[in-house]
C-alpha cells in the first residue's frame, strides 16, 4: 500500500533532524490505509488559533441540540472577562487577522457568520464572542467526551491575566489530528454537521503551511495557528481518487519575525506526506 515506504519514517524524520533547535510534532491518519505517521506526537504545545476548530464543534453540537441556531444574530462587543480574576480585558486590532468586526462594535452579526470568520480569517474577536455564547467548559466537556486525548480548552484568546498565572490550552499532534479524523469520518455532531464544518475549512484563506506545495486539484479543508515560536496547521487533505489522511503539523521555537521559515518546514513535510501516500 502507499504507506508501505514510510513505516520507518527516515525520510520526514531526516529532514526534521535539520531543525535540531525546533519541536516540530506530526500526527497522521490514513483514512484509506488506516495507518499513522506519528512523531513526537504527543509533545504539549499551545495550540493558538487552532482550538477554533473545537470552538466549531460546539457551536455546531448546541445547534443540533435546539440551543441555538446559527442564524441568531450576536452583538459586537470587544470586553470580555478574565478566567484568571474577573477582570476585563479587550483584545488589540493590530494582533487579529481580521479586522472588520472591530468597525462595526454594537451592530449584530450571525453566529454562522462569525463561525466562518473565525475559521477562515482566524477572527480573536469572534471567537471570544463565540465562546462567551457557547461556554468555555462545554467546549472542552465536547472534546473529553469525543475522546479525544491530549486538547483542553480553557480560554479565548488574549486573556493576558490567565497567561501569566499560566492557565493557557494545550494540544498536542495527536489530539488535533484525532478531531480531523473524527470530522472527516462524519462522527462530530453528526454526518451533516461535520460535513459543514469541513466545508468552511476548505475556504481557510490562510494557506502557506499544508496545501502550500501540495497539486493545485487537491482538496485541503485546515485550520492554521500561530502565536510567538508557536506555528501549527491542522487538517484534513482530498487526494484525488482516494480516501482523504488527516494530518497535524505542529512547531516551536522558529523565530516571531520569520514565519516563513515555519511554513517552508510544515509546507516540505506537508509535501513529503502526501508523495509517499500517492
Amino acid at each position: 500500500m502507499a504507506f508501505d515506504r514510510i513505516v520507518s519514517m527516515d525520510d520526514i524524520e531526516a529532514y526534521i533532524t535539520q531543525f535540531s533547535d525546533k519541536t516540530i510534532s506530526v500526527a497522521v491518519h490514513d483514512l484509506e490505509t488506516g495507518k499513522e505517521i506519528l512523531i513526537n506526537e504527543d509533545e504539549s504545545f499551545h495550540p493558538a488559533s487552532t482550538m477554533k476548530v473545537h470552538v466549531t464543534m460546539e457551536l455546531f453540537r448546541q445547534a443540533e441540540a435546539g440551543l441555538l441556531s446559527l442564524d441568531d444574530r450576536l452583538q459586537l462587543v470587544n470586553s470580555f472577562t478574565s478566567i484568571a480574576d474577573g477582570s476585563t480585558f479587550a483584545l488589540d486590532v493590530n494582533d487579529d487577522s481580521e479586522v472588520t468586526l472591530y468597525q462595526r462594535l454594537g451592530e449584530r452579526e450571525s453566529i454562522g457568520e462569525l463561525t466562518r470568520l473565525m475559521i477562515v480569517r482566524s477572527s480573536n474577536l469572534a471567537t471570544n464572542i463565540l465562546l462567551e455564547k457557547v461556554g468555555t467548559k462545554n467546549v472542552n466537556d465536547f472534546i473529553q467526551a469525543l475522546g479525544i486525548e491530549g486538547v483542553t480548552v480553557k480560554r479565548g484568546v488574549e486573556d493576558n491575566a490567565a497567561f501569566r498565572l499560566g492557565m493557557n490550552n494545550s494540544a498536542t499532534a495527536h489530539g488535533l489530528t484525532q478531531t480531523m479524523r473524527l470530522i472527516a469520518e462524519g462522527k462530530v455532531v453528526s454526518k451533516k454537521a461535520s460535513e459543514q464544518m469541513i466545508e468552511i475549512m476548505l475556504k481557510q484563506e490562510f494557506n502557506e503551511s499544508i496545501p502550500a506545495l501540495l497539486l493545485k486539484s487537491v482538496k485541503v479543508a485546515h485550520k492554521t495557528g500561530w502565536t510567538g515560536e508557536f506555528y501549527h496547521d491542522t487538517g484534513i487533505v482530498f487526494p484525488e481518487n482516494r480516501k482523504p489522511y488527516a494530518i497535524s503539523l505542529m512547531t516551536r521555537g522558529f523565530a516571531e519575525d520569520n514565519e516563513k521559515a515555519a511554513h517552508e518546514c510544515m509546507a516540505n513535510i506537508s509535501k513529503m506526506i502526501y508523495e509517499q501516500l500517492q
